[in-house]
């Protein structure tokens, strides 16, 4: 995906989920909704790209001024200092979004590709992460690693779309479109996967919510690999899940939920990935 990532990544599955949350803490993650989709607005819009560069440039300021005649802004700021967020985090979004205004966005390692799934949506995990008190390290990692999952999730499906902005996130390992795409799938799973053992510490009463994110936005993948190949893919459109695959997903999120109370501790799997991306971005800073 593109300028349409942060918390809108999560927009459709969250507001499925955020059914789940305590009202007080979805509120704090509708703060954070709100931050992240006025970066989106003014970076998708129907403008000149010098004009939208112009606009991030001047947001940012306002934000960096923290301009409380801003309501978006304001209430940022303070949700950033009750919930301990450090501003690189935002830093890193930004950083994110304006990677995106280009006349020409191609990724050709997996080194850039994991860079930019952080700052565009691995930031939005880790302040969500925060938003639920989540305290250790490696749970923290963990989030990071269920925002990059959505994120290349994203990508595997936007493919179509992203073409015609001249944007190009699939690592082609052959001319065979589909197997990259299906390449892109199987690696968000790992990311997936990780992201499992960290939301046990998630608070009890918010924790089901990030269950039934995690397992709705997977389950775009899963679909994506059911269209066989790129013909049966383009034509398809753009891939969701249904109201009633929602459900679906919510009965076998409460297995997961089950599950969460009796897996075993195991190593953090995804420690080359995120020493990558520390090469580049200080994350233990962030952390």
């Amino acid at each position: 995906m593109t300028t349409k990532n942060y918390l809108s990544i999560y927009a459709k599955s969250f507001n499925w989920s955020g059914f789940f949350l305590p009202k007080k803490i979805y509120y704090k993650c509708s703060v954070l909704y709100d931050f992240c989709r006025t970066i989106d607005n003014i970076a998708d819009q129907n403008k000149d790209l010098e004009i939208k560069k112009k606009e991030l440039e001047e947001f940012r300021k306002k934000f960096e001024q923290k301009n409380k005649n801003d309501s978006v802004i304001k209430n940022m700021w303070n949700l950033m200092s009750e919930r301990n967020i450090s501003k690189k985090i935002v830093d890193d979004l930004f950083d994110g979004v304006n990677s995106d205004l280009k006349n020409e966005v191609r990724i050709e390692t997996e080194k850039e590709l994991l860079i930019y799934s952080y700052r565009v949506a691995g930031t939005v995990g880790l302040m969500m992460a925060k938003i639920f008190g989540v305290k250790k390290k490696e749970s923290l990692q963990r989030a990071i690693d269920l925002g990059i999952a959505m994120q290349l999730t994203n990508i595997a499906r936007d493919v179509v779309e992203d073409e015609k902005k001249n944007r190009f996130y699939l690592i082609k390992s052959s001319n065979d479109v589909f197997k990259s795409i299906q390449n892109i799938i199987l690696k968000a799973d790992t990311f997936y996967d990780s992201s499992f053992e960290g939301i046990r510490d998630i608070p009890l009463n918010s924790r089901f919510s990030i269950i039934v994110a995690r397992r709705v936005y997977r389950q775009i993948g899963k679909k994506i690999l059911n269209q066989k190949d790129i013909n049966h893919y383009r034509q398809a459109g753009k891939i969701y899940v249904s109201n009633f695959g929602k459900i679906i997903q919510t009965l076998f999120s409460l297995k997961d939920l089950i599950i969460l109370f009796f897996i075993k501790k195991k190593k953090y799997e995804k420690e080359l990935e995120y020493n990558l991306i520390n090469e580049d971005i200080g994350l233990n800073e962030r952390i």
